[in-house]
């Protein structure tokens, strides 16, 4: 399928989205939304994906909103819950669902709902040059697409606000230090670390990776016991998977797993 907004790939149990607007460092539009749904429905149909892979073209990952798409002196106001409901929302719902892992890979800045796009995925790598801004509080909005829900889990309740609040820009570094990212890599080596870590993660039993991720993102809200329940229910679903089958016999033969994400 071709796409006038992103580019995205798929080889190898890789899929690949890339957010391609350099020119306003990939910041969203209605048509970005629109294609970015048609690229997950491709990837939520392929039986053969088992890894995702979002980034951006030239030197952004994702700006966030285009405001060149809002006029504020219109006489009809945009309902931006209603963009939020329609756009954003089931963006981020669709990665948090999704059956397998999805790692950013963030070349750039990422500001506004672009940082939140970034910290909604299982794993991220940033270049050295990469920049985290919450930028909503510049220009009178809140955090979104997940931004408060992701940012206190992530930094904790001080830094989170700081951040919010004041809208700091936070380097690659940083965001490492403070447990927003997984990696901070150099910038020639964000490409091949990528590639290393989605191979990895492709051949990987991903049908045990993708109740992990179930796991531990429903752990957030519950209390133990109902944390306990859920992993039992997930345990023995994974302990019926070929994967598992698979695992043990590869364990026993002292040979490498081939595992087909099922």
């Amino acid at each position: 399928m071709s796409f006038d907004t992103i580019v995205f790939e798929s080889a190898d149990g890789i899929a690949t989205i890339r957010l391609n607007r350099p020119d306003s460092l990939n910041s969203f539009t209605a048509g970005m939304h629109a294609e970015l749904r048609a690229a997950m429905d491709i990837v939520e149909s392929d039986a053969s994906v088992r890894c995702l892979v979002i980034t951006g073209t030239g030197r952004g990952f994702c700006a966030g909103q285009d405001l060149n798409e809002r006029d504020p002196a219109a006489t009809q106001k945009m309902d931006l819950g209603e963009s939020l409901d329609n756009n954003y929302n089931p963006l981020i719902r669709r990665f948090k669902n999704l059956p397998m892992p999805v790692v950013a890979a963030v070349n750039g800045v990422a500001a506004g709902a672009g940082a939140s796009l970034a910290l909604a995925c299982d794993l991220v790598l940033a270049a050295r040059s990469a920049r985290f801004i919450q930028a909503f509080c510049k220009i009178g909005l809140i955090p979104d697409a997940g931004g408060t829900w992701a940012l206190p889990r992530l930094v904790g309740h001080a830094r989170a606000m700081g951040l919010a609040l004041l809208g700091d820009t936070v380097t690659a570094e940083q965001a490492e230090k403070y447990g927003m990212i997984w990696r901070c890599v150099d910038d020639e080596a964000l490409a091949g670390e990528t590639a290393a870590l989605s191979r990895h993660l492709a051949a990987a039993p991903t049908h045990g990776l993708g109740l992990i991720k179930k796991a531990i993102n429903a752990s957030l809200g519950n209390d133990l016991d109902t944390q306990l329940d859920l992993e039992r229910d997930l345990q023995r679903e994974a302990g019926f998977s070929e994967d598992f089958d698979e695992g043990v016999a590869a364990f026993q033969q002292k040979r490498a797993a081939v595992f087909k994400g099922r």
